[in-house]
């Protein structure tokens, strides 16, 4: 009876241990994500997407300007390799680890920035029955300008204000009504 008992305590400990934690979702970069947001019924957000200066964000950062800036807050780096500029110019800051293979650091400020690292969604969010089990495996939605003053705010050296409303505009993505 008491080995009984003590497997049991030992079964049920495996258990809680093997759900206690949960992995970490990694990036997969845009063009993942566009492989089904460039459809119509997705609302083609991914061309909204390449056509923003997000999808180029990465790519300011090889300006002689922006090395420039960097050497003025103090980076012996170029601006490419500096972290304070990376972490809003590149999707999970330029340093992240969690990465797949399909991302791309060059991809600028992607789908992931806002919307969380993927891999634990991204078959997930397709049905609208499944929105609940993709927000716990991951996807955010919610509030925009949190998460966009994240780097538009007086931190950035070249902050001209925030217009929410306004900037929004510019890259709003919908998905159509079914």
């Amino acid at each position: 009876m008491r080995h009984l008992r003590i497997l049991s305590g030992v079964l049920v400990l495996a258990v809680v241990l093997a759900y206690s934690g949960t992995a970490e979702n990694k990036f997969v970069g845009a063009k993942t994500c566009g492989m089904c947001h460039k459809m119509k019924d997705k609302g083609e957000v991914f061309q909204v997407w390449e056509k923003s200066k997000h999808a180029h964000a990465y790519e300011v950062l090889k300006s002689k300007e922006a090395d420039e800036i960097a050497k003025k807050k103090g980076s012996a780096k170029p601006a490419a390799e500096t972290p304070e500029c990376l972490k809003c110019h590149v999707t999970g800051g330029g340093t992240a680890t969690n990465v797949e293979a399909t991302f791309k650091k060059e991809e600028g400020v992607t789908c992931e920035a806002c919307h969380g690292a993927a891999s634990g969604f991204k078959m997930l969010h397709a049905k609208a029955e499944n929105k609940e089990k993709a927000v716990a495996a991951g996807l955010m939605i919610g509030d925009k300008a949190r998460v966009c003053e994240k780097c538009h705010n007086t931190e950035s050296p070249t902050f001209k204000g925030f217009k929410m409303a306004e900037m929004w505009a510019k890259i709003e993505h919908k998905l159509p009504k079914k």
